[in-house]
C-alpha cells in the first residue's frame, strides 16, 4: 500500500509540475502591455517601460517562469498585479467558500447516487424506470437553467432560500446551510444523473456473477449480500466516475457562484482572467490542481482497499 501511496503522490507532483509550465507558457502568449493596462492609456511610454521592468516582464519567459517556481516552491505566490494585494490572502479568503460547495455536491452526489443506483439495480422494473428517466432529465437539462429554476421556485417564489449572498461557517451555521443549500442542489442534479446510473449498471453486473448465485442458493441474507459483497465490488466503477464529476463540478462552480453571488474562487477566476493578472490566474489553477489531485489519490486509495488487485495496476 505504501508504494501505492507513493506512486499516485509522485504522479501528482509530476502532474503540477506539468500544468504550472504550460498554463505559464500560454499566459505568456499573448502579446498584451501589461503595464499599458495598469497605468492606463495616458502614461508614458518611459513610465509603462519602467512598471513592465519592475514585474519581470522584459526577461524571457522560461526566465520568468523559473522564477515564479522557485517563489511558488515556497509558498510565495507574490501579489496581484493589478490590485497590489497579496495573491496567497486573497484567495485564502475565498477558497473556503468554493470548498463548503464542492464538499456539500461530492456528499450529496455520493449519498443520493448510493441510494437511487442500488435501488434501481436491487429492484428493477418500475424504479429502475425511474432512476433511467431521472438520469437523462439530469444530463439533458443545461446546468445554468437548472440553476436559474431552482432560484426563481425556491428563492423568488416560494422565498425559502436567499437568492444570492453569502454566510460564512464560522459567522452562523443555519446561514451558511441556507446560503449554501441551493448552490449544493444545482450542481448536484447532473453528477447526481450521472453517478446514480454507474451504480446502477455496477449493481446489476454483479448481481448476476456467478459467486452471488452460490451465496444466494447458500442462504445467505439478501442484505448481507448486497452489503458485503455486491457494494463492495460495485464500488469501484462509481467511485472512478464521482472522481470525474468532481473536475467537472469546479466548471460549473463559475457559473453557480455567478449566479448566487458566492465570493468563491470560481468567480474569482473570472474577474482576475479577464485582467490578464498571471500571479493570481496560476495560484488559482495551483490550487485547481491540488485539489483535483487529492480527490483523485484518495479515490485511488479507496479503489485500492475495496480491489487489491488495482495496487498493482
Amino acid at each position: 500500500m505504501l508504494s501505492f501511496i507513493a506512486r499516485r503522490l509522485a504522479a501528482g507532483v509530476a502532474l503540477l509540475f506539468v500544468i504550472s509550465l504550460l498554463s505559464y507558457l500560454l499566459l505568456s502568449i499573448p502579446d498584451t502591455d501589461v503595464g499599458r493596462q495598469i497605468l492606463g492609456s495616458g502614461a508614458p511610454q518611459e513610465v509603462v517601460d519602467a512598471k513592465n521592468a519592475e514585474l519581470g516582464l522584459d526577461r524571457p519567459v522560461p526566465v520568468q517562469y523559473a522564477d515564479w517556481l522557485a517563489h511558488a516552491l515556497r509558498g510565495d505566490f507574490g501579489t496581484s498585479w493589478f490590485t497590489g494585494e497579496n495573491v496567497v490572502q486573497t484567495i485564502s479568503t475565498r477558497l473556503p467558500v468554493t470548498a463548503s460547495l464542492m464538499i456539500g455536491v461530492t456528499l450529496v452526489t455520493a449519498v443520493l447516487s448510493l441510494l437511487l443506483g442500488v435501488w434501481a439495480g436491487v429492484r428493477r422494473g418500475a424504479a429502475d424506470r425511474v432512476v433511467q428517466v431521472l438520469g437523462v432529465l439530469g444530463y439533458a437539462l443545461p446546468g445554468f437553467l437548472v440553476t436559474l429554476i431552482i432560484v426563481v421556485v425556491f428563492a423568488v417564489r416560494l422565498g425559502w432560500f436567499p437568492a444570492i449572498g453569502y454566510t460564512g461557517l464560522t459567522e452562523s451555521v443555519p446561514g451558511w446551510l441556507s446560503t449554501i443549500t441551493l448552490p449544493v442542489v444545482s450542481l448536484s442534479v447532473a453528477a447526481v444523473a450521472g453517478v446514480s446510473q454507474q451504480v446502477r449498471g455496477a449493481v446489476i453486473d454483479v448481481l448476476r456473477q456467478d459467486y452471488v448465485r452460490t451465496l444466494r442458493a447458500r442462504g445467505l441474507p439478501p442484505w448481507r449480500i448486497l452489503y458485503r459483497h455486491v457494494l463492495r465490488n460495485a464500488a469501484a466503477p462509481a467511485l472512478t466516475v464521482l472522481g470525474m464529476q468532481f473536475v467537472g463540478l469546479l466548471g460549473g462552480a463559475v457559473i453557480v457562484e455567478q449566479i448566487f453571488g458566492l465570493p468563491g474562487i470560481g468567480s474569482m477566476t473570472v474577474t482576475y482572467t479577464t485582467r490578464g493578472d498571471i500571479p493570481v490566474i496560476m495560484a488559482l489553477v495551483m490550487v485547481t490542481v491540488v485539489g483535483v489531485t487529492i480527490v483523485n489519490l484518495v479515490v485511488d486509495l479507496l479503489i485500492g482497499w475495496l480491489n487489491p488487485k488495482a495496487r498493482t495496476a
